[in-house]
């Protein structure tokens, strides 16, 4: 008995897949996690929390829904590094 394994879907696979199969989804779902929440899209960083896909949705996101602009207004940061050191430098 191997964490509870024989009755499940996995009882028939080798350790060693299993254990190929979650290293090579966790790399996805990390690398699409980060991209999601750069790019500030909230919905999609819920979604990789939620579902497991063992990487495809992760992968579709990274290669071609992350390029694809929702919205076309520009990212508008009330801080900005520049109008910080204007302000700076003016005082």
């Amino acid at each position: 008995m191997v964490l509870g394994l024989e009755n499940s879907l996995y009882a028939g696979l080798p350790i060693w897949l299993i254990m190929i199969v979650v290293v090579w989804s966790l790399i996805w779902k990390g690398i699409a996690l980060w991209k999601s929440s750069k790019r500030d899209h909230l919905t999609w960083f819920v979604v990789f929390l939620i579902i497991h896909t063992f990487g495809v949705l992760e992968i579709l996101y990274i290669y071609l829904f992350s390029k694809i602009r929702l919205d076309e207004r520009p990212r508008v940061h009330s801080k900005s590094p520049r109008k910080i050191a204007k302000k700076t430098k003016a005082k």
